[in-house]
């Protein structure tokens, strides 16, 4: 009995204080689809976003986006649809023509940057008021590690203009009178990642336009406030940096960040669990909240179509093209959530994009400008350069005089000594050896 009791002693300790990091039973990631509530730590370490204090494109309420736009395939309405919201948006994958998706298109002219577009603007405590512009979804990976992913939504994404392309491939661009922003599109999906183990964040991912950037939690380039991480969402293109200041993508744009307007998002969130086997979404709720949650409102995350306009042909007159680069003013908008590789080995997507061969050209030279390209230094190098091919060449050309000198030696050797000649030459030489012993 004594044995037994040691026994049972030893697991009860085990239960109550054995799960490393020190987490809390009733927060066991394991739990979250069985009692729906949002661990803790999920807002404790939460991201805080600091928008552009220019950017005039805030946050937006999902559900004023459907409402301020119409679903739409290859440019035609849908007929016969019911008013569409969170609940029932998937509804819309149903509707095919080939490998067309619907689009959820702008009800008005986006060069007038209607109201709804614009998004809200958080008020001094960080709260967007009665809107829905974060979605939390969280991704067990196991009994010890969960990935929560920070969702933020805008109506509008503006992409950049010759201010914010690179020497020098800006000039090329200001043959369109460099006003003009190319890139931008209706709907707009950015988000972080933090990756938790044992209630402990371990890591996070900041997404940056088609990539993004990962850190350790423990990175010193990393900027922490009360246990949360500071965002930076960049001005125009919402793309999110660890740090103020410029960055650059694409190998020659730049992203402005500032700390301008300060927003917490878990002010203005709904919360999920995502099993990541069957891909159900389930609707969580935060622990101390007032009132249940009364719909689940997960239809929306299936939808597979794209949350803006299609890119505009070359005829509308509001589409315009940068010169060389063929670029577009107005893209085709995102698609949503789904598509963002929730179930992922590191902090990065298993799936990284795949740079075309110019973005890789443009990298190439970007890298070289400085210090080989720029100014004064591109005759320097295009000495080295023509110097370095000249001694190539003479190299190429001693080496054939060489090979063509070696061949005609051997061809000489056989036309001065034939074999008929050599056979004589070796019966002389043995007449005059016979003479010698005789």
């Amino acid at each position: 009995m004594g044995l037994i009791a040691s026994v049972l002693f030893i697991l009860s300790v085990r239960l109550v204080f054995g799960h490393p990091g020190g987490i809390d039973v009733d927060e066991d990631p394991s739990s979250l689809s069985a009692d729906r509530i949002v661990p803790d730590y999920v807002t404790r370490n939460a991201p805080l976003i600091w928008l552009h204090s220019e950017d005039p494109f805030r946050p937006s309420d999902l559900l004023q986006h459907i409402q301020h736009t119409t679903p739409r395939i290859d440019g035609d309405s849908i007929p016969d649809l019911p008013p569409l919201d969170l609940d029932n948006l998937e509804l819309l994958n149903d509707v095919r023509n080939g490998t067309s998706h619907v689009a959820l298109t702008s009800n008005d002219d986006v060069t007038t940057w209607p109201s709804w577009m614009l998004g809200q603007t958080p008020d001094p405590s960080g709260r967007i008021a009665n809107a829905t512009a974060c979605i939390v979804i969280l991704v067990e990976k196991s009994a010890r590690d969960l990935d929560a992913f920070y969702f933020y939504f805008y109506s509008y994404d503006r992409g950049p203009n010759i201010t914010q392309v690179m020497e020098p491939l800006n000039r090329l661009i200001e043959e369109d009178g460099g006003g003009m922003h190319f890139g931008d599109h209706v709907g707009d999906w950015e988000h972080n990642m933090v990756r938790f183990r044992d209630g402990k964040p371990t890591g996070i991912y900041y997404s940056q336009h088609v990539d993004g950037s990962a850190f350790d939690w423990s990175d010193n380039s990393l900027m922490i406030q009360d246990d949360r991480p500071l965002v930076f969402s960049a001005y125009g293109s919402h793309a999110n940096y660890e740090s103020p200041g410029e960055h650059i993508h694409d190998s020659a744009l730049i992203d402005y960040c500032d700390a301008g307007q300060l927003w917490d998002p878990m002010l203005s969130a709904n919360f999920y669990h995502l099993d990541p086997d069957t891909f159900d979404l389930t609707r969580l709720a935060l622990a101390d909240a007032d009132d249940a949650v009364e719909t689940n409102q997960t239809s929306f995350f299936y939808f597979k179509g794209r949350w803006g306009d299609i890119q505009y042909p070359d005829s509308d007159p509001r589409q315009k093209t940068v010169p060389h680069f063929g670029l577009k003013r107005f893209v085709t908008g995102p698609q949503g959530p789904i598509v963002k590789q929730l179930v992922r080995k590191g902090l990065f997507p298993d799936r990284r994009h795949k740079k075309p061969w110019v973005q890789w050209a443009v990298g190439i030279f970007m890298s070289w400008y400085p210090c080989c390209v720029r100014g004064w230094r591109i005759w320097m190098s295009a000495t080295v350069v023509v110097v370095g091919v000249l001694v190539m060449a003479l190299c190429v050309r001693l080496g054939v005089k060489r090979f063509r000198r070696r061949s005609r030696g051997y061809k000489r050797v056989d036309t001065e000594i034939p074999l008929n000649d050599m056979t004589m030459v070796d019966r002389h030489d043995r007449h005059r050896e016979e003479e010698f012993t005789g």
